[in-house]
């Protein structure tokens, strides 16, 4: 009877040892997770800090564009109008 005790002790310890191998393996796999997503989240951070950024440059650029002197400056470089009271002085290609 007692060689059965000694048995039934050695699987006993086998599971144990078993269990904690597979629960030490499992905790080094979510530290390399955990890792790898706060890698991910401060990545999205800067992102997200960098968007932002970017939007309130395009909030600037659209209160820009509804101002006088842009409409005067895209009237003038792009489709070549001027004041009625402007005289415009041009190169002879010779």
């Amino acid at each position: 009877m007692r060689r059965r005790n000694k048995n039934g002790t050695g699987i006993i310890v086998f599971v144990v040892l078993c269990l904690f191998g597979v629960v030490a393996f499992g905790k080094i796999k979510l530290e390399e997770r955990k890792k790898d997503l706060e890698s991910k989240i401060s990545n999205l951070e800067s992102q997200l800090v960098e968007e932002e950024e970017r939007a309130k440059e395009i909030r600037n650029l659209e209160a820009y564009v509804q101002t006088k002197k842009y409409i005067e400056e895209v009237a003038r470089e792009k489709l070549g109008m001027v004041y009625e009271d402007e005289i415009i002085f041009k190169e002879d290609d010779k």
